[in-house]
């Protein structure tokens, strides 16, 4: 790892496809586990085996049976944002729990495949959770079943590994946890997200927590019912008080965010692009953001960044696989250069605004990276 923290590039972890193609899995065997003395970023949270559909013409009703028109099978959960950090060239570790079915081993394998420190996880003697996502009219419906894990985070992960970063949910029970903050008093930078508060209630004592965190990227939707305003400009600013830097994701109206350190201000709309499934596209975002805050890019170069990775996403099927790597971006630049090169006057607007993407993204990667396929089997079981 450079003595100066940088985040390190893993030039075999791009991809190089064009959005909504379908690669072939790749059939390697499992990468090597990345040797480093400190992780970039550390993470912990529940894993599921995701298996979306997409192209739905309705949602399904009682006494109905529709079809779709695409359907993909994927590591998800926490699995989303791990890999979608590991695929940006961040040195990422998770600790979770597997089950001990073949949904585990599959998944297993692709996150090491995947280049993901599993050290810190574990197999457990209980079935995988398991859930289907619905994709359709531009977002999407979940069903899940599945139990919790037998043993809690602070037992599972002890003393956190050295990390730059963590990312983390802050749900009633994971506020409490003692390793994240342990983390943080070693000098990693909390990155949080609090989530929909089923009560909806939206205690502000559930804040409290965020005196801990270096940065808190809430929706707006949840942002403003915590913060009993009336916008997501209003609700960065009242949550600014509590934590360094906001982030305020307003879905199709892209994001805004305020330094409380320096005052600064800013908004980035979102990249337009057509959605083929929203599925972990928050995930994206985060893990995009934290590059860029692991490096110390300027605050709106960040979130163009951040917008840009989850916008590449949302055009493919589910969370973790969707996730863009180096060579998307690469992929994604090249295409634009010719559009502009060719008249196109939202291609210049959007060169004009990238322009600082050649210059931070490592060589264009050799490997083709997997996508999500319509079976989860493993080779040797056909």
């Amino acid at each position: 790892m450079p003595a100066d923290g940088a985040v390190r590039d893993r030039e075999e972890h791009g991809v190089t496809h064009e959005p909504g193609v379908q690669e072939a899995p790749v059939q390697e065997a499992a990468a090597q586990q990345p040797e480093v003395d400190v992780l970039d970023v550390f993470l912990s949270g529940p894993l599921f085996l995701d298996i979306v559909f997409s192209g739905l013409p309705s949602v399904p009703r009682p006494g109905t049976e529709v079809w779709a028109s695409g359907m993909g099978s994927l590591p998800g959960g926490i699995a989303n944002l791990a890999v979608a950090a590991s695929r940006l060239g961040l040195a990422t570790g998770l600790a979770t729990g597997f089950g001990d079915d073949v949904y585990a081993r599959w998944c297993w394998e692709i996150l090491a495949d995947e280049a993901i420190d599993l050290s810190r996880s574990v197999r457990l003697p209980q079935h995988t959770s398991v859930t289907v996502s619905l994709a359709y009219g531009g977002d999407r419906s979940m069903i899940t079943h599945g139990h919790p894990l037998t043993l809690g985070y602070d037992e599972l992960i002890g003393d956190p590994p050295p990390a730059r970063a963590v990312i983390i949910d802050l749900d009633d029970e994971r506020a409490e946890e003692r390793w994240w903050r342990r983390a943080a008093a070693a000098g990693a930078r909390v990155f949080a997200d609090l989530g929909w508060d089923p009560t909806e209630k939206w205690d502000h004592s559930k804040l409290s927590a965020l005196e801990d965190c270096y940065a808190f990227l809430p929706n707006a939707a949840e942002a403003m019912a915590y913060t009993r305003t009336d916008s997501a400009r209003e609700a960065a600013r009242a949550l600014a008080d509590r934590v360094p830097l906001v982030v305020v994701t307003m879905g199709h109206e892209g994001a805004i965010a305020l330094d409380s350190a320096t005052g600064e201000e800013c908004h980035v709309p979102a990249l337009d692009v057509d959605a083929v499934d929203p599925t972990g596209a928050g995930d994206v975002f985060l893990a995009a953001f934290a590059r860029g805050s692991l490096l110390d890019w300027p605050l709106a170069q960040r979130l163009r960044f951040a917008s840009l990775c989850s916008g590449l996403a949302v055009q493919a099927l589910g969370g973790s696989l969707a996730a863009p790597g180096i060579g998307d971006l690469h992929d994604w630049w090249a295409r634009l250069e010719t559009a502009r090169a060719e008249g196109d006057p939202a291609a210049a607007a959007l060169h004009e605004h990238y322009r600082f993407l050649p210059d931070v993204l490592p060589a264009r990667p050799g490997r083709v990276t997997r996508r999500a396929d319509a079976t989860f089997a493993l080779e040797s079981d056909l």
